[in-house]
């Protein structure tokens, strides 16, 4: 498709959870599974926003005239019921954020206003959502070309929803407050493949930083619009690959809606289609949050961020294969989170490869292996035992080829010593058999005894030692 003749404008909005204590109180970021201790039940109204006016989609939910129960436990406490006012803004959560907005080459925000923005569908207890940008005017690179970033904000993750029943719906404040990054890019995106890079590099700038992982810990929106259609909010496209197809799907039916088509936020679906949800929310919604005093980022803070940020994974698995990693193995390193581990080995003994294939490899053969969970085989074989092994092999006390079986051995059951000198006994063998076969099949040359010998001690042994006793028992 000609995106450009059907004039495919599109921005991305992220939201992601970080890996600090909630936002506004000192609650920690748990989320329960157990019984609820207490329920809540209220009705929420609509309010007009800063400029006066009552926002299109919180008049549309209040039109449902919904009641809401929330589930509460020991671990939340009365901001998250809306019983007290806010704790000031976590500032460990304002650090990630500043990192975040650094690393998306923003601009900082020195002083800014924490908002409250108008949220009358049951998942906030107040009927509002705080929420304050942070910086601005920022832009990611991709192959076509510059991104804009438009904002970078930090805000007050929603209750979640447990249920529905009738005209009520059961939500549960554990994920109340927890902190949110939100980063929203301008509608620069040309084309759906665009948009999935620009995710991509988003996402790898927001894991390089202190955030949490796992289902339901970052969500991503679409807008978008084509020529002569309104702009359409996608919520919940949570795949970038889906990024994608969502995109496409939506121009089609764009296209066949022509000039019908309204403003409106739509549902992601899991096959790329989207469902109606409420209209698109305007600026009205928004009002200051009374509660708090401005926010004031110092440009002391800011230089002491600088000096902390990150560095991304592109550019560490660069670093890695200047080193001397495969580029396979350095991939290996930083997705089983193994960085640490293998900076710590590769001071002890500098073979890169062979430290990779011990942490990322090795391990994970083993236990398949002996049918252990890599778990298990990653507590025995820690990383202090395979530094342990390492300097047995710098001190010349083991060969390269041995340090899988050694491996094996420890985790059979045998000591580090017995396993090396399990190691020692079998290099004896292997003379041994040399020996032997020469005098039962005298006259053949050296690649044939090679042959024989490999099809045995392949792996105990290089083919270079191999042959250079092989020579050294045909010489004598």
């Amino acid at each position: 498709m000609n995106y450009k003749k059907v004039g495919l404008k599109a921005g991305i909005e992220i939201h992601q959870q970080l890996d600090t204590k909630k936002l506004f109180c000192n609650c920690p970021s748990l989320l329960r599974q157990d019984e609820p201790e207490f329920t809540v039940e209220r009705k929420l109204h609509v309010v007009a926003g800063e400029s006066g006016e009552v926002d299109v989609a919180a008049e549309y939910e209040a039109r449902k005239d919904r009641e809401f129960i929330y589930e509460g436990y020991d671990t939340i406490c009365l901001v998250e019921l809306d019983e007290s006012p806010p704790y000031e803004i976590n500032s460990e959560a304002l650090k990630i954020a500043l990192q975040i907005a650094l690393l998306l080459n923003c601009e900082i925000l020195p002083i800014t206003q924490i908002m409250r923005k108008t949220v009358i569908d049951g998942s906030n207890t107040s009927g509002f959502q705080r929420t304050v940008l942070i910086a601005r005017n920022g832009w990611v690179e991709t192959k076509n070309g510059k991104v804009r970033i438009e904002n970078v904000s930090l805000e007050e993750d929603s209750a979640r929803i447990i249920g529905k029943k009738d005209n009520k719906i059961i939500y549960r404040l554990d994920r109340l407050g927890i902190p949110l990054v939100e980063i929203g890019t301008a509608p620069d995106i040309k084309s759906p493949e665009q948009a999935r890079e620009v995710a991509l590099h988003i996402g790898e700038i927001l894991r390089s930083c202190k955030v949490r992982r796992g289902i339901g810990t970052i969500r991503q929106d679409v807008n978008m619009s084509i020529k002569n259609s309104e702009r359409i909010e996608i919520k919940g496209v949570q795949e970038p690959k889906l990024i994608q197809k969502t995109i496409e799907i939506e121009i089609e039916r764009q296209l066949k809606l022509g000039k019908c088509s309204k403003a409106e936020v739509r549902k992601a679906n899991p096959d790329g289609t989207t469902t109606f949800l409420r209209p698109l929310p305007g600026a009205a919604r928004m009002y200051p949050e009374t509660d708090l005093p401005l926010l004031k980022i110092p440009k002391k803070l800011i230089d002491e961020v600088k000096k902390t940020l990150p560095r991304l994974k592109h550019e560490i698995r660069e670093d890695l294969i200047k080193e001397g990693l495969t580029e396979e193995l350095a991939r290996l390193i930083l997705q089983k989170n193994k960085l640490e581990e293998f900076k710590e080995l590769i001071v002890v003994y500098k073979k890169p490869n062979l430290i990779a294939k011990m942490l990322v490899l090795w391990r994970s053969e083993i236990a398949k292996h002996k049918n252990k969970t890599l778990g298990e085989i990653e507590e025995i074989l820690n990383t202090d035992l395979l530094g342990d092994i390492l300097l047995n092999l710098k001190e010349g006390r083991i060969k390269e080829q041995e340090v899988k079986e050694i491996m094996k051995n420890i985790v059979e059951g045998k000591s580090l010593e017995e396993a090396i000198k399990k190691e020692e006994m079998n290099m004896e063998g292997i003379e041994e058999e040399i020996v032997k076969l020469l005098k039962e099949k005298p006259g053949l040359t050296e690649n044939a005894y090679m042959g024989l010998l490999m099809q045995k001690y392949k792996g105990k042994i290089s083919g270079k030692e191999l042959m250079d006793l092989i020579k050294k028992y045909l010489a004598s």
